[in-house]
């Protein structure tokens, strides 16, 4: 959803397929759509995998990454992200982070949710991000490991610290990968700070839901207080008095 958010908000398709190019991964098809989640307008984006299902360690995305032909930027920055998640999975399942196999999250699709995300922020010239408190879902997920409660394990685990909020929508509504994502780029939570919209980008998700499964972004400029206090300009001529006595006025 953050990808489609950010192509919804004005990243031309074309430029995230070349972006993800420089990952010299293949076996993979993007496509991306207009559709409506209860009426709102938005962006669906489908990641279709040829590969199958394949596990990759940390030290085989990093490999990936540090390999590919990325801004330095983003490579440090996805990998961030990755690391993140290597080490929230080694600590639920007590294991070292060099010992931790991603399953789903290993994918392709994941690999292109962080690097499409990061690239897409870099794109749009965002530098500041801000989120809302996160909506939890509930429920039960099967992954790999069998089947877990919602929210997952490891989306709690990352969103530490973080404020949320539960919900009676029987889904998963945010996922390890999105917790990722937003825990490392966001610099803080809460309301919208002062800011001038320019754009709003909205990316939805697969499911049809009570609510509308959308992700919204607003792009726009900080307002300061500098921008918010009134200064005013007061002009007179004088021309009939003695210059002398100006500087006392």
């Amino acid at each position: 959803m953050v990808l489609a958010a950010l192509v919804d908000l004005g990243w031309p398709i074309k430029e995230l397929e070349r972006e993800l190019s420089k990952l010299d991964l293949f076996n993979y098809q993007i496509e991306a759509e207009k559709v409506a989640k209860q009426g709102i307008t938005s962006t669906q984006i489908k990641i279709r995998i040829k590969e199958g299902k394949k596990e990759r360690t940390l030290k085989d995305i990093l490999s990936i990454l540090d390999k590919s032909k990325l801004e330095e930027k983003i490579k440090e920055r996805s990998q961030a992200i990755f690391i993140r998640l290597a080490s929230v999975e080694a600590k639920i399942h007590g294991k070292s982070v060099q010992e931790v196999h991603f399953h789903e999250l290993g994918g392709l699709d994941t690999i292109i949710d962080v690097v499409g995300a990061v690239a897409g922020m870099k794109y749009l010239g965002i530098e500041k991000v801000y989120s809302s408190p996160l909506p939890l879902g509930k429920g039960l997920v099967k992954c790999s490991h069998g089947t877990l409660p919602v929210p997952a394990p490891a989306t709690l685990e990352l969103l530490k610290g973080v404020p949320v909020y539960g919900s009676n929508i029987e889904a998963e509504l945010v996922t390890p990968t999105g917790a990722a994502i937003i825990s490392t780029v966001a610099e803080n939570f809460g309301q919208m700070p002062p800011m001038k919209i320019d754009n709003i980008g909205y990316g939805a998700g697969q499911r049809d839901l009570p609510i509308p499964n959308l992700l919204r972004v607003s792009l726009g400029m900080l307002r300061n207080a500098y921008e918010e206090d009134l200064v005013s300009l007061i002009q007179t001529n004088i021309d009939d008095m003695n210059p002398e006595f100006y500087e006392h006025i």
